[in-house]
């Protein structure tokens, strides 16, 4: 385990991890934003906030579309309502007319709510009232007034743009496979898989969601996933007596919220610590949340693609002899719940790849960070041990085999490096 880490971090600083577009107390480079002189980015920390407590609810919206969809979407929204009238970057799609003077704080706010509402029509109330309180800040004006009509305009056209990108599709029904391999419902409750067709949604960036799909993994009758497989049977089970008490935890930690909200929450802290500017939030949360919009849809197309088992169907059917090397036991059960979608490859390691490759490239790849989730708080010497960290704990979980994790460490790596290429 310890040369397969050595050799994906070595892998991931490779890729770019230690080329930061702004390191904290660094001056800007070139191609960065203009520094604003009358707003911080803490209003797009706010509004980030406001997305993760509406998510928090989960009636806000079918269970069938997936959550980082609307992070990219208030992010573009917020960073091409700027762009439009700082010019500090190229405008991820739209860059619209506005006069001399115009605030871009506002228009980031105005953008922001109406995303949210069209979104979450069901939230407005709470929505209208962040605006009232974020536009109350703002003197009034001409000024302030030609912001919000921008932001409208932005998160008008970016809504109306993505009213038809496959998200709201009914899924198809899944059939689950009888061969050794094939992906089936998972023990205790066997429930149905839910994002079966969402690698076939329009992307953010990619030109499609099988841009960069990974190689097929190891046939499970071989040697090498023989390897894996029983690293997770002793690392990973319920009543494991190799795992230690620190790898218990950070199972636990990285299992306690979605993935994508810890990613988020860390950048509320960066740009909360380094009092980034207006300018800078926007493009920090764009290219973290446009990452992990693609990363998310190219990793359904990958695990729909392949449909591998999980750990917990692969080692309660290894008494069938599908493979001599994996001694099967029917009774093994995961320390944490199986997720319900095919294992290959990791979400967790995917996710967790694109963010640190992103918040590395912007930030530094060493960046100490104190992480809180559901009230737990882990410590890291840079965004590419928690990315690490994350991926490494699906295996104590009992979720994931190796082979998912580099497969979503590499896919990650890449949707995120594009991503970068754009912004």
């Amino acid at each position: 385990m310890r040369k397969t880490l050595a050799v994906l971090t070595g892998a991931a600083l490779a890729a770019g991890l230690t080329s930061p577009a702004f390191a904290a107390g660094a001056a800007p480079s070139s191609t960065a934003p203009r520094a604003s002189a009358t707003a911080s980015g803490t209003s797009v920390v706010e509004w980030n906030r406001e997305l993760i407590t509406i998510l928090g609810d989960p009636k806000a919206q079918p269970a069938t579309v997936q959550p980082t969809r609307s992070f990219a979407l208030l992010q573009a929204a917020e960073y091409d309502a700027v762009v439009s009238i700082s010019r500090g970057g190229p405008a991820y799609l739209f860059s619209v007319s506005a006069p001399r003077g115009a605030r871009a704080d506002a228009a980031a706010d105005q953008a922001a709510h109406d995303v949210l509402v069209a979104l979450y029509p069901g939230k407005r109330a709470g929505v209208d009232q962040r605006l009232r309180s974020q536009l109350s800040a703002i003197p009034g004006g001409p000024d302030k007034q030609a912001g919000t009509a921008v932001g409208a305009e932005v998160a008008r056209r970016l809504i109306s743009l993505r009213s038809d990108d496959g998200s709201s599709a009914t899924p198809p029904p899944f059939h689950p496979g009888d061969k050794a391999g094939d992906y089936r419902p998972t023990p205790p409750d066997h429930p149905a898989p839910v994002f079966t067709d969402w690698g076939s949604v329009k992307p953010f960036v990619l030109t499609s969601g099988r841009q960069f799909r990974p190689a097929a993994p190891p046939a499970v009758s071989s040697e090498a996933y023989a390897t894996a497989l029983n690293e997770v049977k002793g690392l990973g089970s319920k009543t494991s007596t190799t795992r230690t008490a620190d790898q218990t935890a950070a199972a636990k930690f990285w299992s306690a919220a979605p993935v994508w909200n810890v990613w988020n929450q860390i950048t509320q802290n960066l740009v909360t610590s380094q009092n980034t500017s207006l300018e800078q939030a926007v493009k920090v949360f764009a290219r973290l949340d446009l990452s992990l919009a693609d990363t998310t849809i190219a990793t359904y197309d990958a695990k729909y693609t392949y449909r591998v088992w999980r750990p917990v169907t692969a080692i309660r059917l290894g008494g069938t002899h599908y493979n001599p090397r994996i001694v099967g036991d029917p009774n093994w059960t995961p320390l944490l719940k199986t997720a319900p979608d095919p294992s290959y490859p990791s979400a967790h390691a995917a996710l967790s790849q694109a963010a640190a490759t992103t918040l590395a490239g912007l930030y530094g790849a060493r960046h100490r960070l104190t992480v809180t989730s559901k009230g737990i708080t882990r410590t890291f010497a840079g965004f590419q041990d928690a990315a690490t960290e994350a991926w490494l704990s699906r295996i104590w979980a009992g979720q994931h085999t190796s082979l998912d994790n580099r497969a979503g460490q590499q896919l990650g790596t890449q949707v995120a490096g594009f991503v970068a290429g754009r912004l």
